[in-house]
């Protein structure tokens, strides 16, 4: 591998060879495994439906999550021909948005990064964009509350990245009425040109997002590039290797490790061995030889702000932080901040919980790598019938609750972590992987520690496995950590 910083005048040709000549995955990111993902912008003004409002509010007789949104936008707003999506801007102020405020929080979760939405579907640029009228300095909010939250973060030692969703954009709103303001010439620039989503976007359209983009990248230089599904798509290809060649020199420009984060959710469009690849709403079924990440939300409806969601358990969300810990991933947890600039309280207690619980388990997950195998029990991910992408993507809807015999591993120098993913009625645990004259580790076990409890535990190391026998008392709510030492 080429040594960049032997060669100052370096730089990546926009080359799938030339990239993975000098490229690998930093260890900052492998180490910090939690950010956070921050959802915001004008579809949660509404505060029903889902992050897609914008595109239901046009289309008849779409439900989710109990709410017609169509119905409920013309009981409540209007016909879109009278009251559009660019008429909740106005009303998306964040009068009462504290940076201060919401960095302390993920800092208190124990998040080590965290990837604010820097533009949407929607069009709408949460940023002082210099190529959109639509942006959070002309529009809404009219402040750069981007620069503010992105200083704030680092301020306190938080990496930060930026995502984009604009490359589906010019096929994200409905146009099938000539009513709808979508057709309105006059909004184009927020809605995009009517055209067939089949068709593959304009060189115009590939010339606009690629200046929304590196503008993202020149004005707040992001420790992490993140991209959702659309770019993956084979229009895109002219732009594929200029992108990531053009992030990854920018990175050598600041003198930072940097992250592309992309889906290759319906084609392989980057190599996973130049990016981070990002699962939405699944996770790998097995362990990675890549860094990888899931990106999933603290709710099961939305990735924005509404009044109805189905909040997931903090306990089942510390369970997936774990399973994907094993298996060589990063979790990227999503809330959705409210239009006033607000965090909802279910929202930051799910936040609290995983910085109380890894306030006592942290070692076994920060700075952690893979173990030989991931771990073993009954409960799988990923890997079902219902697929419809590759990857795993949004295959969380099938995960099941885990259990006790439920165990993952995480390894840091000579330690081994051991973390059942359920408590036992008998508090008694059998670890099979860890059996004599297991195939794994030669040596055997001589120490055995429950974190975050200050007593003794009983064990012995059986041709069944390492049994461990607990008083019974738990040191916290979920995902049960031992620390094994080997003679």
């Amino acid at each position: 591998m080429t040594d960049i910083n032997a060669a100052e005048s370096f730089r990546y040709s926009p080359d799938w060879d030339s990239i993975r000549s000098a490229y690998s995955c930093p260890e900052w990111f492998r180490d910090a495994k939690f950010g956070i993902f921050v959802f915001w912008g004008p579809a949660s003004v509404p505060q029903v439906g889902d992050d897609k409002y914008g595109a239901w509010m046009y289309t008849k007789d779409y439900i989710t999550h109990g709410v017609d949104v169509r119905k409920y936008h013309e009981s409540h707003f209007g016909h879109p021909s009278k009251f559009g999506y660019k008429d909740f801007i106005p009303r998306f102020r964040m009068e009462h948005f504290n940076p201060e405020t919401w960095v302390s929080l993920f800092k208190e979760s124990g998040a080590r990064y965290i990837v604010p939405v820097a533009e949407m579907h929607d069009g709408y640029a949460m940023y002082a964009s210099k190529h959109t009228r639509w942006n959070v300095v002309d529009t809404g909010p009219k402040r750069d509350v981007m620069r503010m939250l992105v200083d704030q973060a680092r301020a306190a030692g938080l990496k930060v990245g930026l995502s984009s969703h604009y490359a589906l954009n010019r096929e994200f709103f409905p146009k099938w009425d000539p009513s709808f303001d979508t057709n309105d010439p006059e909004y184009a620039d927020l809605y995009g040109e009517p055209v067939p989503p089949e068709d593959p976007p304009t060189q115009d359209f590939l010339n606009h997002w690629w200046d929304r983009t590196t503008d993202i990248v020149v004005q707040y230089e992001p420790d992490i590039l993140w991209f959702d599904f659309g770019l993956d798509k084979p229009g895109f290809a002219p732009v594929h290797k200029e992108i990531l060649a053009y992030y990854y020199n920018k990175g050598l420009e600041w003198g930072k490790e940097v992250v592309f984060q992309g889906k290759n959710m319906r084609y392989d469009s980057f190599p996973e061995d130049l990016i981070v690849l990002d699962i939405e709403r699944g996770r790998m079924t097995g362990s990675s030889p890549h860094p990888w990440q899931t990106d999933t939300a603290v709710g099961k409806v939305s990735w924005t702000h509404i009044i109805n969601e189905n909040y997931k358990s903090s306990d089942f969300l510390i369970g997936q932080l774990v399973d994907i810990v094993s298996k060589n991933g990063n979790l990227l947890l999503s809330i959705g901040p409210k239009a006033d600039g607000t965090i909802g309280e279910q929202e930051a207690a799910i936040l609290r919980d995983f910085g109380r619980w890894l306030k006592i388990n942290g070692e076994a997950i920060y700075s952690t790598r893979p173990w030989i195998v991931f771990g073993e029990g009954p409960t799988t991910y990923g890997e079902v019938d219902e697929r419809r992408f590759k990857h795993n993507h949004h295959t969380e809807y099938f995960d099941l609750e885990p259990g006790a015999s439920d165990i993952r591993f995480t390894v840091k120098g000579e330690t081994l972590y051991a973390i059942a993913l359920g408590w036992p009625a008998d508090g008694v645990f059998t670890i099979q992987s860890l059996c004599e004259q297991n195939p794994y580790e030669s040596r055997r076990v001589s120490s055995v520690e429950l974190l975050g409890s200050d007593r003794a535990v009983d064990w012995s190391q059986a041709s069944a496995g390492l049994v461990i026998r607990t008083d019974g008392n738990r040191p916290c709510d979920a995902a049960y950590v031992f620390r094994l030492g080997f003679s």
